[in-house]
């Protein structure tokens, strides 16, 4: 295994897959992440004094450390929700392969 903590992950939350779809697309043509995945999930928060249950989508996007800001910013340009979940984590070891693909991928970011 690799040591991998220049690449990671950016996560948020969307209550459509239509919004998903929109951000992932950008990420991919701007070169800000190599892959995007999409999860159903089902959140439950506190919002402004209420407990809230609702349906979501995760996005997954998998990037280089070093275009975090970037992916964050992106992503936060283009989000409908007012506060929106966007935290990033770095990989701690993966298969070298696979994280030589996402820098490949990553490489010749534009925005």
């Amino acid at each position: 295994m690799a040591d991998a903590s220049d690449t990671g992950f950016v996560t948020t939350t969307l209550a459509s897959r239509d919004d998903a779809r929109r951000i992932a697309d950008a990420l991919l043509a701007e070169r800000l992440a190599a892959c995007v995945q999409f999860l159903e999930i089902e959140s439950h928060y506190v919002w402004k004094g209420e407990r809230m249950a609702e349906p979501e989508i995760m996005l997954l996007a998998k990037t280089r450390a070093e275009l975090f800001d970037r992916v964050i910013a992106r992503i936060k340009a283009l989000h409908p929700y007012e506060t929106p979940e966007i935290v990033a984590q770095k990989f701690h070891t993966g298969f070298a392969p696979y994280l030589a693909w996402i820098a490949e991928n990553t490489r010749q970011s534009r925005t």
